[in-house]
This record gives C-alpha cells, sequence and structure tokens, in this order.
C-alpha cells in the first residue's frame, strides 16, 4: 500500500485568494493512500522544501502530491527535495491548481472544487508511480552555431575563448549578417564596420573557430551532447586555400549588371564577386545564374586572370557530417515583404526606400558613396518624409502584429545623421508613438527633436503618390492637431518591420525546436530560460527568438553561450527516464509509431518472443532510451497499445481519468 503526502500551496494570494486551500487538503485527506496532507504559504521556498523532506522521512512516504503552480516552474525544485529525503524524484507529481484553477476562475466554489479534482487525479497517479532511474549519455566537446551574424560571432567567440571547438555555419558567402549593412548604431552612433569587422577578424583568426561560409545545415540529428549534423557546403567554384583574395576576377569579369544583395539591390555587382570589402573570408563566390561561362559555355575570363589558379568551375557540392554537443541557433532577420503595402508607393517609386536602403545610401562604402540622393535622378533631395511602423503593429493580417522594436530609434538616428550632414534638408517623421526603452535611448530621441530639429508629427501615412511636379505626394494626418496633411517629399523612407529569415522554420523542424505563430523560436521559459529551448541542447540567440537591437542581442548571445559552456563542461549527462517502450507481445510491427516519433528514436528489430509458450520471430518496436523526449506521440499512434510511456502509462493516464470523472 502507497503512503502519499499532499502539499497545498497557498503562492501568496495566487492561489488562496480563489482556491479555498484549507477545504482543499480536508478534502484530500480521505484519498486512498493518502497519510499526510497539509498546506503551506510558499512551498517552494526553504521552509515548505523541507515540510516536505520531513514529512518523507517521518511519515515513510512512498509517493508526494504538490499542489501548486507550473511544474515548468518548480517540479525540478520539489523533485529534488524528495532525493535529499531519500525518495525516487520521479514518485513525485505537481497538481498546477495555479494557472489551472485561481488564474483562470473567479468563483472560489468553482476553483476550489477543481483544485480538488486535480489533486485527487495527482494522487490517482502516484499510486502507480514506480521508482525510475536516469541515464547517462556521453557530452561531445564540440558546439555548432548556425548564422555568422553579430549574435553568432559573440556566441562562437565566447565558446570557443572558454576552450571549445565552435563549428559557424552561414548561408551567405561572408560573416556579418546584418550589421555589416549598417552605417552607424544608436545611440552612440559609433561606427557598425569599426565595431564589427574587428570581431569578424577575431573570429577568423581564432584557433578554435572553424567557419563554413556559403554552406547550410542539411539535417539534424541525435541528441543533447550528441547531435549529427550534416552540414552542406556549397560549391564557391573558388579554391578557398588558393585565393589570395587579390580582386583581379571581379575587375576582369564582364557580367557586371547582377543586382548586388548586399546593397538591397541599389547597385550592381560582378557574377563573381565578394558581398563587401571587409567580406570574411576574403574570398568571391560566382553566381552561377549570372555567370557567361555556366550559362553558355564561354567566356572563362575569371580563370585565365587568376594567377593563383584558384577558379574551379568543376567545384561540387560537398556534405559533411559533424558531431557537437550543443547548437545555437543565430539565424537572424529579414524585413517584410512590401508588396501588399501599396499605399505607400514603394514598387512604383524609386524615391519610396526602405530604412535598410536607406543605410545603405548613408554608409561611404554604399552604392552612392554616403551621399543621400534621390534614385530617381541622383539630385540632392530637400524634403525627406520618415513612416513608422510600416507593417509593425499591423492588424490587418498583411504585416506583423508585434513591435518590430528598433524602428524608432534607427529612424532616430538616420533622420539625426540626415540633418546633420545636410542642414538644409528638411526632416518629417510620422508615428504612431515613439518607444525608446533603453539606455540613453529616450535622450537619443529628443537630441533628434530638440538640436537636430527633426519635425516628428503624431500620426500615420494614408497614402504615398506622385506629384505632377515629379516629387511625392505624403498624405496624412496629424492626431494632436487634428487635422489632414498632405505634403511633398523628395524621399519617402519606410521603416519596415523584421521577421525571422525564411528559413528558420525549416531548420526548427530539424531541431524540433518550437516557434511561436510568427516564427520566432520559442524559448524554454520567458523569464527564467530565456536562450534556452524547449528542445535540450539547443540555445537561442540574437532576433531569431524576438525583436532586439544589437546591444540585447550581444547580451543574449553571451548568455547562450555561457548555457553552452555550461553543458560542454560535463562530461556526462542525465537522460530522462520517462521514455517510451514497446511490448514485444503486442507490437504488431505496423510502424505507426515510428512515422510519428519526431526524434527518430523508434526502430524495428527481429526479436525472439514467447507469446503462450510459443515461441516467435517478431519485427518489433525498439526505443532508443537517449533519442526519446517521452513526448508520447508513438503510444498515440499505436494501434494494438503496445507503446507505453514511463512514469505516464495508459494504467497511470486511465487511473487520473476515473479520478476525474469520480
Amino acid at each position: 500500500m502507497q503512503r502519499i503526502g499532499v502539499f497545498v500551496c497557498h503562492c501568496g494570494t495566487n492561489i488562496a485568494a480563489t482556491v479555498d486551500v484549507e477545504k482543499v487538503v480536508e478534502a484530500i485527506k480521505n484519498e486512498p493512500g493518502v497519510v499526510h496532507a497539509e498546506d503551506y504559504q510558499y512551498m517552494c521556498s526553504e521552509t515548505g522544501q523541507q515540510k516536505v523532506i520531513d514529512a518523507i522521512q517521518n511519515e515513510h512516504l512512498t509517493g508526494v502530491v504538490i499542489c501548486s503552480c507550473s511544474p515548468r516552474m518548480h517540479e525540478g525544485t520539489f523533485r529534488k527535495a524528495a532525493e535529499k529525503a531519500g525518495l525516487n524524484p520521479y514518485q513525485l507529481e505537481i497538481a498546477n491548481i495555479r494557472e489551472q484553477c485561481s488564474w483562470i476562475h473567479k468563483d472560489m466554489e468553482e476553483a476550489t472544487e477543481k483544485a480538488v479534482i486535480l489533486a485527487r487525479a495527482a494522487v490517482a497517479k502516484v499510486n502507480l508511480d514506480a521508482p525510475l532511474q536516469e541515464g547517462e549519455s556521453r557530452v561531445t566537446k564540440r558546439a555548432l552555431v548556425i548564422g555568422g551574424g553579430i549574435a553568432g560571432i559573440q556566441s562562437a567567440l565566447d565558446i570557443a575563448d572558454a576552450g571549445y571547438e565552435v563549428d559557424i555555419v552561414e548561408k551567405t558567402p561572408s560573416i556579418g549578417g546584418r550589421m555589416s549593412q549598417l552605417d552607424k548604431t544608436f545611440p552612440t552612433l559609433d561606427c557598425s564596420s569599426c565595431i564589427l569587422t574587428p570581431r569578424m577578424g577575431e573570429v577568423n583568426a581564432h584557433e578554435k573557430i572553424n567557419i563554413y561560409t556559403y554552406s547550410e545545415v542539411e539535417s539534424v540529428g541525435g541528441f543533447v551532447g550528441d547531435f549529427k549534423v550534416d552540414i552542406r557546403k556549397k560549391a564557391r567554384y573558388v579554391d578557398m586555400d588558393k585565393c589570395t583574395g587579390c580582386g583581379l576576377c571581379q575587375e576582369k569579369c564582364p557580367s557586371k549588371k547582377n543586382l548586388s544583395e548586399f546593397n538591397r539591390g541599389l547597385s550592381t555587382r560582378t557574377a563573381i564577386y565578394t558581398p563587401f570589402a571587409q567580406a570574411v573570408p576574403n574570398v568571391p563566390v560566382i553566381d552561377t545564374a549570372n555567370c557567361i561561362h555556366f550559362k553558355t559555355g564561354k567566356c572563362g575570363i575569371c580563370s585565365k586572370v587568376c594567377a593563383a589558379g584558384a577558379v574551379n568551375y568543376d567545384q561540387k557540392d560537398e556534405v559533411i557530417t559533424r558531431e557537437y554537443g550543443a547548437i545555437v541557433v543565430a539565424t537572424g532577420f529579414d524585413t517584410i515583404s512590401l508588396d501588399k503595402f501599396d499605399e505607400y508607393y514603394y514598387n512604383q517609386s524609386k524615391d519610396v526606400i526602405t530604412s535598410l536602403e536607406m543605410e545603405r545610401l548613408m554608409n561611404a562604402a554604399g552604392p552612392t558613396g554616403g551621399k543621400v540622393v534621390r534614385l530617381s535622378n541622383g539630385e540632392h533631395p530637400k524634403d525627406i518624409v520618415f513612416i513608422q511602423c510600416v507593417g509593425s503593429r499591423d492588424v490587418t493580417c498583411r504585416g506583423k502584429s508585434y513591435c518590430s522594436k528598433i524602428c524608432c530609434m534607427y529612424t532616430a538616428k538616420q533622420a539625426m545623421l540626415v540633418r546633420d550632414h545636410y542642414p538644409d534638408v528638411n526632416v518629417h517623421v510620422f508615428y504612431i508613438d515613439v518607444r525608446t526603452p533603453g539606455k540613453n535611448f529616450d535622450e537619443f530621441y529628443r537630441r533628434a527633436v530638440e538640436e537636430f530639429d527633426v519635425d516628428y508629427i503624431k500620426g500615420q501615412v494614408g497614402k504615398v503618390s506622385e506629384a505632377p511636379n515629379g516629387r511625392l505626394l505624403v498624405q496624412g494626418s496629424d492626431l494632436l492637431d487634428n487635422r489632414q496633411i498632405k505634403m511633398e517629399a523628395d524621399l519617402v523612407v519606410l521603416a519596415t518591420a523584421i521577421e525571422p529569415s525564411k528559413d528558420a522554420r525549416k531548420l526548427a523542424t530539424m531541431l524540433t525546436a518550437s516557434m511561436d505563430t510568427n516564427d520566432f523560436f520559442t524559448e524554454a521559459h520567458a523569464k527564467l530560460r530565456p536562450v534556452e529551448s524547449p528542445t535540450a541542447g539547443v540555445f537561442l540567440s540574437g532576433v531569431c527568438q524576438g525583436p532586439k537591437d544589437i546591444p540585447e542581442t550581444v547580451a543574449q548571445a553571451g548568455a547562450a553561450a555561457v548555457k553552452v559552456v555550461g553543458l560542454l563542461a560535463k562530461d556526462k549527462l542525465t537522460t530522462n527516464p520517462c521514455t517510451a517502450e514497446s511490448n514485444p507481445l503486442f507490437c504488431n510491427g505496423c510502424a505507426s509509431c515510428e512515422k510519428v516519433c519526431p526524434y527518430g528514436a523508434i526502430s524495428y528489430e527481429d526479436r525472439q518472443v514467447n507469446d503462450h509458450g510459443i515461441r516467435e520471430t517478431r519485427h518489433v518496436a525498439v526505443v532508443n532510451g537517449a533519442l526519446c523526449h517521452g513526448c508520447g506521440a508513438c503510444t498515440v499512434a499505436c494501434p494494438s497499445g503496445a507503446m507505453d510511456l514511463k512514469g505516464f502509462s495508459n494504467r497511470q493516464i486511465l487511473a487520473e481519468v476515473d479520478a476525474i470523472c469520480r
């Protein structure tokens, strides 16, 4: 007979304000197996944990039920307390009476009744609990960082400085990410390249860091501590070991009218190219879609002029397999498409540009040498209008419902720099509200208004069109003065919403990582585990997790690196014992479980089975406990009931249902 102790937490007033805690204790005392029941103000406190320990030891408890908040919050805390008292930690259950009762009910009687039911169900499950033992798995002392922007660079450097090998996989020909496209950074107005370039050089020279540019993750297998990753190194058609970076091939290339991705299509590049001057590695790549040799079989000038003999048209993609103990996702962001925002005239006029295109115009290495001009005619603008929240905070389903967070500040930065470099230019900013939550951020915005005389207009722009004189006509509203505005402009800059990289969802599927409705990677806990994904061993760095500026990105990158180092420092990892198991007597070899397993933990083997005295060979399911995450998908899919989940068996689940329905 089980001896179960039940502990009901007040959680201050979080629970006690809606749930009659004493009534729950009295009701649960009469449940089968319960020999001890009490309540306490804060069960998660040191005193509360000691009450659990004392009860286990004094009452010789074989199981414990904690009626408190979410298991995600404190299950680990109470399991450690149980283990300290000599009880198997997997003979402890959490009844979530905060999130599932007090926080969703207003009526005390109703909430109390539900709390009693949940406690009763947990007791029924504990009555069938059995001791479970954690397994062990090895740790590969190497980390993978997916993405070579500032987030990936910082994470890689911090991990490598701790003494561990790191591989960076970047899909473009160079590391640097979005930060490499910026001119200045707020609020200090430092040169972006002056900050980033030394970091890029440091990563490239670090003996512990290996960089795979122009490469993509193709598949991910394994589990925390022992991931197996296939990386596709796309053919550059230039031998990286032979290339000296002289640039002669780019000078002589006759295919010069290809739009530059780095300059956001505002300039052209050759078919063989490096994205920008400070690119790492400084090795060009051939764009086969625009290369004359690959299209016609002729030309070959780049090969002829290369003294090092680095150009190799026969180069093929290469797939390499590497093992890693931990993975950091740092895939960055893109700006949204403006195809659905015709009111801003973006696709019709060269003089309507995005904020990232404005960055390239203002950059000394950009398409205009740092001169802000009208792209339609190359003339110096006299009036520039900035439009905030284009696609951000959008409830029309055309854009994104969230705030992109960085737009208010980079608009203030661009407006300030325009006024600083061109005092004769009139700058107007249409905004919904100005969001400046950061150190020196609000002071920076006020400098733009007070010192540089940037005209901020609280209101939205309804339409941008072409004026009869060839300029742009901006129609909007001034909500403070309650009037409609029509003004002419030479240049309109759109603060476009940011979104996760297009390949983020594909990568999340490989990693079995969670994503929210906006395709940002979901953290394990918003407050307590903000850089960890729900998938063990996968960590999040930068904008892949949510919109953030450069300082916040670097901070999160460092935090992710610390988590990785903490993992790699261990020689062995304990594995979750709550894994699936197959009963070979019931298994019919249908492979339904194998098909639904997201972790590839199930395989099939031929095994000898003794079925009522008859020995026969059957093709049955076998679960790899190291790979299994205990999600339970296989138990649901199994038509014969052969699959069961340790700690959450069918028998236990049915016992909970019976207790609820009683």
